[in-house]
Formats: structure tokens, sequence, C-alpha cells
């Protein structure tokens, strides 16, 4: 039999590519040979995150080892002022950094990092009197993320800041109601170029006119560029008048401040206004019956984590016939969900949903769903002994192992099937 070595390099590595992040950090410890190849070898590297934390304990072997694969996305834990140092002399090259956990309110050394271009900021132990350690990076950030973070600075001062950031096209702003900015309309105007937002809204009780219009414009006046929209928390009065600068966006995602709702469900009033929507996310508020109806024909995308009843994806369907994308984690079990999935959505290429309570026939029943090529199982978990809850095994049961080989022979192996969520370690922990 051939030894590894003795194969040409090209090939090893047209075969490591088709790994696992998991899998290529094994292999690269199998033999030196490998390691060296797969370190050298910065495309089998692109995307790849490694999460920090303690620098202290790194020694300069591996530091190089990252250093030669120049990996572009870091997340670094419970840093302090002198990790971004070494971090900067080790990976100047770093292209995205998320700071978790960050102890101090002095993070000035970013601007060591002439390449970042997305950064993310959460969880601070102090407030951040300013945002001044933002403004050597404002030719260079393209996405932005301040998530479950203290801002001290008054809105006027942070809405200076951000307006630095000309080149910015993702905006996060996630905080704890601390923050109170009358309108969207200081931050929009100055960031002409941001395309998608995530907002917290649990200060707003009721949208005023001109919460959406550039400064520059009459209220209602031109569509904004904005194209996806984020809002936590939100319980928030709405009029078509105030929606229309919206004319743009194409996807819209609602979290909602309460799993009781009020009684007025707000959300009839912007699916009545953004019928262009291509994709809606909703988290809790009120039961999907109450607003299914308003559901745009134009829909691709749709994510549901509501009370909802079998009846109710009848109407879906009817209102958005060309679904393509399709999440659904219901209040209720989804057990007499499932079955109805491949009639009712014949074009579905994504779907998740949960798997327990769902029979073995109806698990194999999507094989029905021709177009589909991508499955997600959200609670790939189960409980080995039935007298034991508290026993949680995180991984998939050997049941559903069956069930997923079952249907991908039925399906020729068409369909990927997905039991743990493989999440950007970028963004926030909010959503």
């Amino acid at each position: 039999m051939t030894s590894a070595p003795q194969l040409p390099n090209e090939l090893w590595l047209q075969v490591f590519s088709f790994l696992s992040w998991k899998d290529k950090l094994s292999m690269r410890c199998t033999c030196s040979h490998f390691k060296q190849l797969m370190d050298e070898s910065r495309p089998l590297w692109r995307g790849f995150s490694v999460v920090l934390k303690d620098l202290s304990r790194y020694n300069r072997a591996f530091w190089r080892s990252l250093a030669r694969r120049q990996l572009d996305s870091v997340s670094l834990r419970g840093g302090k002022k002198r990790d971004l140092k070494l971090l900067a002399v080790w990976l100047p090259l770093l292209q995205a950094l998320r700071l978790d956990h960050w102890k101090g309110n002095d993070v000035q050394e970013l601007k060591r990092f002439r390449h970042v271009h997305r950064l993310t900021l959460t969880a601070c132990s102090e407030p951040l009197v300013n945002l001044q350690f933002l403004l050597p990076l404002g030719s260079q950030l393209t996405a932005l993320s301040l998530c479950n973070v203290q801002l001290a600075c008054p809105p006027p001062q942070l809405l200076a800041s951000l307006s630095q950031l000309t080149r910015l096209r993702s905006l996060v702003l996630h905080h704890d109601g601390c923050l109170m900015i009358p309108t969207l309309r200081g931050v929009i105007s100055q960031l002409v170029n941001l395309n998608f937002l995530s907002w917290t809204m649990i200060n707003y009780k009721r949208l005023t006119r001109d919460f959406f219009c550039s400064a520059t414009g009459p209220v209602g006046g031109a569509s904004l560029q904005l194209s996806e929209l984020q809002l936590l928390n939100y319980d928030a009065a709405v009029t078509q008048e105030v929606l229309q600068p919206l004319g743009n966006l194409r996807s819209l995602s609602i979290f909602h401040l309460y799993s009781v709702p009020g009684p007025t469900c707000h959300l009839q009033t912007w699916l009545t206004s953004l019928q262009q929507l291509c994709s809606l996310s909703v988290h809790g508020g009120h039961p999907l019956v109450v607003y299914a109806d308003f559901l745009p024909s134009s829909l691709l995308s749709l994510t549901l984590c509501v009370d909802l009843q079998p009846e109710d994806l009848h109407v879906v369907s009817f209102r958005a016939p060309n679904l393509q994308h399709l999440h659904l984690e219901p209040w209720s079990s989804s057990s007499n969900l499932v079955r109805l999935i491949p009639q009712l959505f014949p074009c579905l290429k994504t779907l998740a949903i949960r798997h327990h309570h769902v029979s073995d026939e109806d698990f194999l029943g999507l094989h029905q769903l021709q177009h589909l090529n991508t499955l997600e199982v959200l609670d790939s978990f189960y409980r080995p002994d039935p007298k034991d809850p508290s026993w949680v095994v995180y991984k998939p049961s050997p049941r559903l192992l069956q069930l997923i080989s079952d249907l991908q022979k039925l399906t020729s192996h068409k369909v990927r099937v997905i039991t743990s969520s493989h999440t950007d370690l970028l963004p926030c922990g909010c959503i």
C-alpha cells in the first residue's frame, strides 16, 4: 500500500478540501508532513475561525502555526489591552475580529489592525464611555456589531462616531434599553451604504412618521438602500406611512418583546406595506393565524418560531406558493405538521424542523420533496434513559441516524442532512 507522503501534494490538498474543520485539525495532527502541507495551504483554511482565550498559555509554535495558515477570523474571549497587541503582531492581516467579554473600556489598540473590516464587540465588563476607538477604522469597516454592551455615551456622540464609518454596510446595535434614540433617521442618513441593520426596539412604543426617513429627504420620500432589517424586542405601533421609505427591503426579521402579545398585531401593518419581501422571520408574538392572510406572495424564505396549527400552513401555502426555504419551530409539537410539508410546499430547497414526536413515516415522507437539497434537524439530542429525564446526550440518537440514512437512500443521497447548527462565530448571540 502506498504511504501517504509519496502521493502528490496536490492530490492530498484536494482530498483535505472536502473535510470538515474538525477533521482537518485531526488530520493535521497525524504527521509532520501533513501538518506542514496543510499549514502552508491558505485556501484550505479560508473561512476558518478560531476562538482564543488567555493568550499567555499559547507558545510561539502555536502562533507560528496560525500565522502560516494566515487566518483571517478570530474570536477573542476575556481579552485585555495587551492581548490585542500580541494578536496584531502574529496575525496582522486579520479581516474579522470578535471581542467577547472584553475587560476594560479601552479598545484603542484596534488601530493596529489595518485590514479588519468586520468587528464584533459583545458583553464588555465596563461601560463604553465613547466610541472614539472606531475612528481609526472608519475607512475600512464594512460590518460592526455592538451587542450586550453598556453605552455610557450620549446618543448624539454615538451617532457622530457611527457617521464616520462611511463604508459600513452592516450595523448591529443591541442593548438593554440604556440607549434612547428617537428615530433611526440620524443613523440611516449618514450611513448611505448601509443595507443590513439590526436594532433593539425595547424603548419604542410607537414609531414616528420620520423614523426611517433620510435626514435630507421629506417624510415618506425616496426609498432607502436598506435591504435587510432585524428588530429585537419589538412591540411598537406603526403606520404604513412610516414604512414607505423601506421600498427596497427584501428581508425582515422580528423578535417580539412579549410571548403573550397585546391586542393589536403590528406585524399586519408591516406585511401589508412590504409586499416585495422575499424573506420573513418571526419569533414570538401573535399566533400565525392572526397574520397568515397578510403574507406577501413574493416570499421565498420563511422562518416561524411561533404558535401555529396545521390549518395555518394551508394558508401559508396559498399565500406564498413559491416558498423555497422553510424553518419551522412551532411552540407546540411538530408531529402534525411535517406530514403536510411535501404536499403544501413542493418547491422547497431547504427545510429546518424538529424531529421529536414526528413519526418515522412522516420523516421519511420528506423524500417526496423533489427539489430539497438541505434538511436541518433542529433538536438533534436524545434522552437514553426515559426514567432519567435529566440525562441528555447532545448528539443524534441511533434512531435519528438510521432515519437519516434511510432518507438519503430514498433520495439517492441528494439531500444533505445537518444535525447541528454551524454558526458564524462573529455575529452576536442575540439572534
